[in-house]
């Protein structure tokens, strides 16, 4: 794996860094992190909790990405009160039936985890902290970030609860430039 990270994280939940693989979402600019095989592996193992992703070498992108939209409505209808789509519960429901990876100790006394298939395994954990998250009292801390093209959701931790963008690093550091640039013009 590459120094950098490839894919965001820090929404707050698993569930929520798997909705932003699809950047920019609802924007023209939007970005699809998951197009194929590979790029999914990628996404499991940098943000899934099993080190070695083996097994089946070819997962099927397609189902992540409709599983990660279906997770997207759940949320979505969630936040407004609303009940989830029937489809789209039962996709949630079916994924987060899958097993899950399992801890074990390593033979240096390190915490391992592991999974036949560590991508439905991965995508099982995505799907069950969905479900955890639309029906906690954690839902009314989400937050949609403040910058105009980015269309993540977060949930905010912030004490006072008014925490505006998804990353200061990224979408709150470009909204203060532009700020600074709007005082000096």
């Amino acid at each position: 794996m590459s120094a950098t990270p490839r894919f965001r994280q820090g929404a707050g939940r698993p569930c929520l860094d798997f909705i932003r693989t699809l950047r920019h979402r609802g924007s023209p600019d939007a970005v699809e992190e998951l197009p194929d095989a590979e790029a999914l592996l990628a996404w499991v193992r940098q943000c899934g909790p099993c080190t070695t992703v083996t097994g089946h070498p070819h997962p099927d992108a397609a189902n992540a990405r409709a599983l990660r939209e279906a997770v997207h409505a759940l949320i979505t209808a969630a936040r407004a009160g609303r009940a989830p789509d029937a489809r789209c519960r039962e996709q949630v429901n079916s994924a987060a039936a899958h097993a899950v990876p399992v801890p074990r100790l390593d033979p240096a006394g390190h915490l391992a985890w592991q999974a036949d298939d560590p991508v439905r395994a991965a995508l099982a954990l995505v799907a069950r902290d969905a479900l955890d998250l639309v029906t906690s009292p954690s839902l009314a801390r989400l937050r949609n970030c403040a910058g105009p093209t980015c269309g993540a959701v977060f949930l905010d931790t912030s004490r006072p609860g008014n925490r505006r963008w998804c990353s200061m690093g990224t979408c709150g550091n470009r909204a203060k430039k532009e700020t600074l640039r709007s005082r000096t013009a």
